[in-house]
């Protein structure tokens, strides 16, 4: 049977893609590009990183990127690899990938080049390639490897994916997509940024059955605030695929960032976890970073906790894991 791995499980790559767009990024095109391939080079001191990118834009990756990163010529609008790129499966010694309809996250954003992505990649590793029955991105869908999903309703059980779609079909479609048997639905928030509130900026699976929710500080009262705290109630009095309670951890998020732009996603829990490291973010303030560091390391005591400055994707709405996709070794 296929199933998802967790993202904690061994890894033959990851992959990006190199953004070069200045319809969609303007003036911030140059600092996004620097933080693309910061992620890039620090994630290749530890597993194979895969870039797509467009052939006009190699010039000016090849200055930024280490030689370890290796150019996989693919058109790309976008650099957001987490939702673009395919769900990679396993069963076996057998890798498959699903592409999960890509449509600019709710017809928000042109993509004609992103749309077909996870199929190009599917097609460079050779391995079957199938679409899934409905319309997400990977990053408003969490997967432990062993039997449990988390998704966020505001991102998915939306008109502008999954129009007349019932929660129930929906549900059935993603397990059997991920090779789970247990999805808990979290409330996220509608039309306040490009991705409907995806998952990973807030509850990530840190092992099978086990929860971090980047739990907001109390003076903060905005939508997404509340909707995490919704979250950490929800996930506090669920179960696994096995009947058993989750085991819920908290993080707070800092309180100060270097950025005053409302769309930045001060989230640590945007992580990405790689073989032997977990490349998370810092935001400049030591006592909070340090702690933030700290909680993850001891949640992951075998693995390298790197944090690095991404402000620039930071203050596109995006982090670390949304510009991220592991792929499963075998």
């Amino acid at each position: 049977m296929w199933r998802a791995p967790g993202e904690w499980e061994p890894h033959a790559a990851t992959w990006q893609a190199f953004p070069g767009s200045r319809a969609i990024w303007g003036r911030d095109l140059t600092g996004v590009q620097e933080d693309v391939a910061r992620i890039a080079n620090t994630i290749a001191a530890f597993e194979p990183v895969l870039m797509c990118i467009n052939v006009a834009d190699i010039p000016r990756a090849r200055a930024l990127l280490s030689g370890d990163v290796t150019l996989v010529e693919t058109p790309v609008d976008d650099f957001w690899m987490r939702d673009t790129g395919p769900v990679f499966r396993v069963a076996g010694t057998a890798t498959s990938a699903v592409g999960l309809n890509f449509n600019g996250w709710g017809e928000k954003q042109r993509h004609p080049h992103d749309a077909s992505v996870a199929e190009d990649i599917a097609a460079h590793l050779r391995v079957p390639f199938e679409r899934a029955g409905f319309v997400a991105e990977g990053g408003g869908i969490e997967t432990d490897g062993s039997g449990n999903l988390m998704a966020t309703r505001s991102s998915i059980l939306n008109r502008n994916r999954n129009p007349g779609r019932s929660q129930d079909e929906v549900t059935a479609e993603m397990l059997g997509v991920y090779g789970a048997t247990n999805l808990v639905w979290l409330p996220g928030v509608r039309g306040q940024d490009i991705t409907d509130d995806h998952v990973d900026s807030t509850s990530r699976f840190v092992a099978p059955g086990a929860v971090l929710v980047q739990e907001p500080l109390a003076e903060r009262q905005d939508a997404f605030s509340s909707t995490a705290r919704r979250q950490l109630q929800v996930l506090r009095s669920a179960t696994t695929a096995d009947g058993d309670p989750f085991s819920v951890t908290t993080l707070p998020g800092p309180r100060r960032v270097r950025s005053n732009n409302p769309d930045f996603l001060d989230s640590y829990v945007n992580f990405a976890i790689v073989n032997g490291a977990v490349i998370m973010p810092e935001f400049g303030e030591a006592r909070a970073d340090t702690a933030a560091a700290e909680q993850i390391q001891a949640l992951f005591k075998d693995r390298e906790v790197v944090q690095i400055n991404v402000d620039n994707i930071q203050d596109g709405g995006g982090g670390i894991h949304c510009a991220t996709l592991s792929q499963p070794a075998i």
